[in-house]
């Protein structure tokens, strides 16, 4: 039910929303963009083995993912929230373990050394960390409102906090990291000593995001059981969860979504370099990307209303599929086309980043409506764990995919063929993948316009019959 004394729902609620993914992704995009290049490029591991590493943590992340979630579940509500408090205690462990992984003092480390401080340290920021911070914060934004139009708002200033992190670290990220050496090659600067200075800088900030959002956002929705229900046992809840269509269709979108996104985003860091041999052009792309994006977010919650998350999603998805295909086929030799163009097909992707919060809190919702329990930490910890596997075969597919394509490491210039490989991979893999999520959208995920709207009524009709 919702506490007649709590301040209703407003902007200072979507902006310290939006700085919980601002502070997320200061860490989270640093990492999909840059640390591959830095194990590849500056501790010289192969990306085959970097691939492994991050298949390997999402076993571990099987476990916590979906532990953290029952945990948030489980424990009562503080004074600061049910969801806060872990935004207050794990705001500065989760930057500190960031700031750990890019440390260019181990590049002369033997091999083993630099193994055991690669697995260490990445399942230490990822699995146990971000965990620990995200979970509660994904699952905070059903606790601030229960209304299907002010999550979309909240998800739309989420993404935007996203999008503001992309820009620094997508735009900035290529000028700082990358220098041109005396033959035109792009390398990176200083061997690598940069890494643990941007790290750092990323780290701050984040902590200062993570306290804006703990100050700004208030928690109003209080969950309570119907005393004459029976209690639901965790196979019980496990079940609902698992067997939910909503939670299967929206966790098969985000695998699919992740999987194109961050593959394109790993893979673009080769392509730019290597085949345009221009990262500022990276830098242009990025920004471009990220402008629109901004400008998507003063209609999304209008597109949204009147056709639906699913529907326009759904449509967005295909048309930014279709644009990559088509590129791959058009094969372009000047950088500033292909940046054109990509950055005009990606804009369906970035409106579905923009409502895809949203849609997990309905798919919350929808289990609730058919299990009679809410269960927010589980849903969103299983969901989390979809994500990193996402991120982990994005991960695995981009390192192995440049190992198939013969990509030397320590080549200054790659051979014809492996930049067609990198071509290809940059234009035709992550368009499939992006036509995967557009069939999920339609064809598994159930949740339509009509739904959504019929269970936030049951919903609201419950509560009130507890108050």
């Amino acid at each position: 039910m919702q506490e007649n004394h709590v301040k209703p729902f407003g902007l200072k609620d979507k902006i310290g929303y939006m700085f919980g993914d601002f502070g997320n992704d200061f860490t989270f995009m640093f990492s999909s963009m840059f640390l591959m290049v830095f194990y590849t490029k500056v501790l010289g591991i192969s990306s085959a083995a970097v691939g492994t590493l991050f298949l390997v943590a999402r076993f571990v992340d099987a476990v916590t993912d979906v532990t953290m979630g029952r945990i948030v579940d489980s424990c009562k509500p503080g004074k600061d929230g049910k969801f806060k408090r872990w935004i207050r205690i794990m705001a500065g462990p989760v930057a500190l373990a960031s700031f750990l992984m890019y440390q260019s003092a181990l590049a002369d480390a033997s091999m083993p050394v630099k193994y055991v401080y690669m697995y260490i340290t990445y399942i230490l920021w990822g699995s146990i960390c971000y965990t620990g911070i995200n979970i509660p914060y994904g699952s905070m934004a059903s606790a601030i409102t229960d209304k299907p139009e002010e999550r979309t708002a909240l998800s739309t200033f989420r993404s935007i906090g996203a999008t503001l992190a992309n820009l620094i670290i997508g735009v900035g990220g290529p000028m700082l990291i990358y220098t041109t050496d005396a033959n035109g090659a792009q390398v990176i600067r200083n061997g690598g000593a940069i890494f643990p200075l941007l790290a750092g800088i990323f780290s701050v900030s984040a902590i200062i995001c993570y306290i804006v959002c703990y100050k700004c956002t208030t928690e109003r929705v209080k969950i309570e059981r119907d005393p004459n229900e029976q209690k639901i046992t965790l196979k019980d809840t496990i079940k609902a969860v698992f067997t939910s269509r909503a939670l299967l269709g929206i966790v098969a979108a985000a695998i699919f979504l992740l999987l194109s996104s961050l593959l394109l985003g790993s893979i673009n860091n080769y392509l730019y370099t290597d085949y345009f041999g221009s990262s500022k052009a990276l830098s242009t792309y990025n920004l471009i990307t990220m402008i629109c994006s901004l400008l998507l977010a003063t209609v999304v919650g209008t597109i949204a209303k009147k056709f639906g998350k699913k529907e326009s999603a759904a449509v967005a998805t295909a048309f930014t599929g279709i644009v990559f295909i088509v590129l791959g086929f058009l094969r372009i030799t000047n950088v500033w086309i292909y940046v054109a163009i990509t950055a005009i097909g990606y804009i369906g992707v970035n409106y579905f980043n923009m409502v895809i919060w949203a849609n997990l809190t309905d798919v919350i919702d929808d289990i609730e409506v058919q299990a009679k329990e809410r269960q927010d930490g589980v849903v969103y910890g299983v969901y989390s764990f979809a994500r990193k596997i996402g991120q982990a075969l994005a991960g695995g597919l981009g390192g192995y995919a440049l190992s198939i394509i013969a990509y030397d490491e320590k080549a200054v210039t790659q051979t014809q063929s492996v930049l067609k490989g990198l071509y290809n991979l940059g234009t035709f893999v992550p368009g499939i993948l992006f036509l995967c999520v557009a069939i999920m959208l339609a064809f598994v995920y159930p949740l339509s316009k009509k739904r959504v709207e019929k269970n936030a009524q049951v919903l609201r009709e419950r509560r009130k019959n507890l108050e």
